[in-house]
């Protein structure tokens, strides 16, 4: 291949690359409105380590709204037992569970909607993987078979997998 093949080639991938990311959504890219309000309270709490804030606005394919923040203090979380959080990582570290949370974020609730999908799994795996999404907190169960994920754990499900993200 010659140069000037390769660098037509290597312009392509540029290209296709540049406008991946173009259409990645982002908020406040180089606008650090959430940083500085929380520099701002911690200055206020007098918090010299610092600390975290995550929050969200959401509206679901469903139709569902939900706004959710929270914020911790850097010293809390670093004495915290991390331990503790083993349990709900674990549960979203599989491909199923993570398919099946969306799935039920995008509005199928009952195990026979989520056993229709394809590469899912038999209905028992299904059930399976239910049952350690609620035990870990992520789901519950609503009634008639039907799972949602609670309020409270949308936002944060979504701040962890934005933080998951390369």
């Amino acid at each position: 291949m010659s140069l000037e093949e390769r660098m037509t080639a290597l312009e392509r991938r540029l290209a296709a690359l540049e406008a991946a990311d173009r259409r990645a959504p982002r908020l406040g890219d180089g606008d650090f409105w959430a940083l500085n309000g929380l520099k701002e309270q911690l200055a206020e709490a007098e918090a010299a380590d610092g600390g975290v804030l995550f929050t969200g606005a959401v509206r679901l394919p469903t139709g569902e709204q939900y706004e959710w923040q929270y914020g911790a203090l850097t010293e809390g979380l670093l004495a915290d037992d991390w331990s503790a959080a083993a349990d709900a990582f674990a549960a979203l570290g599989h491909p199923v569970r993570l398919r099946l949370l969306r799935e039920i974020l995008g509005g199928r609730r009952t195990a026979a909607e989520l056993a229709e999908l394809e590469e899912i799994g038999t209905t028992g795996q299904i059930y399976h993987h239910l049952r350690q999404l609620t035990g870990a907190g992520w789901l519950q169960t609503t009634g008639r078979g039907r799972h949602e994920v609670p309020p409270g754990r949308v936002v944060p499900l979504l701040v962890v997998l934005s933080a998951a993200r390369p």
